[in-house]
């Protein structure tokens, strides 16, 4: 089991770098799937590794390493290379902080126990706000709505995204969404892909995807509270 998690990781690193590559090429459909998909991945690949009933410690590590590339250096740089046509300082500043943020957001989860990590995570998992701001970037690629004001959306989403990263607030993992629907889950789970298939029928995929992160997003720290109370 541990093998298999290792290689989707892997995977998923190299969906991280295709997504730098992309992104250094113009081609931002290409690098938001990219980092999308690695998403994807790095669900799947945590859900193996806690099969096998002896935790490696190397995968642990090998993870956080590839979620630095795949949510923390692939967004940052697809989204400056999106938003700036030139240097921007601004720009600079609020990708590396959020750049650095999701780096402290993987160290502080390193170091915290698993009891504490039961139904929930401290602070906005890197995965989610790398796919937010996939999800964004697939949204609004065309500029064309809003285009003067899309950098200072862009920026002011990122800075609060490195914010929620470090912060105390709470979001479910996937533990907590099954304590959260019970039997449900699975259903649940099932209405969630026809939801995704009809988006992506409509043409609108990246819409549903933003959608269902900024629920998440918003929501998450609530149902915590419900869980625990």
């Amino acid at each position: 089991m541990n093998l298999l998690a290792n290689l989707m990781t892997s995977t998923s690193l190299f969906l991280g770098f295709a997504a730098l590559l992309f992104s250094l090429s113009g081609q931002f459909s290409l690098a938001c799937w990219a980092i999308i998909a690695s998403v994807v991945l790095d669900g799947f690949d945590g859900q193996v590794a806690r099969r096998n009933p002896v935790a490696s410690p190397f995968g642990k590590e090998l993870d956080s390493l590839v979620d630095v590339v795949s949510f923390g250096v692939a967004p940052a740089i697809t989204g400056y290379i999106f938003i700036c046509s030139a240097f921007c300082f601004y720009a600079v500043l609020a990708l590396f902080i959020y750049l650095f943020c999701s780096v402290v957001r993987l160290a502080k989860y390193n170091i915290t126990p698993g009891e504490e990590l039961v139904n929930h995570f401290y602070g906005l998992p890197t995965t989610a706000s790398g796919g937010i701001l996939a999800s964004f970037i697939l949204v609004f690629r065309d500029k064309a709505m809003y285009p003067e004001l899309l950098p200072f959306i862009f920026m002011a989403l990122v800075v609060i995204l490195a914010w929620l990263m470090v912060s105390r607030a709470r979001y479910l993992n996937l533990n907590g969404f099954k304590k959260l629907f019970g039997d449900r889950f699975p259903a649940v789970f099932f209405i969630l892909i026809l939801f995704l298939v009809a988006c992506a029928f409509l043409k609108k995929a990246g819409t549903g995807i933003l959608a269902l992160f900024v629920i998440y997003l918003i929501f998450s720290p609530f149902v915590v509270k419900r869980l625990d109370s």
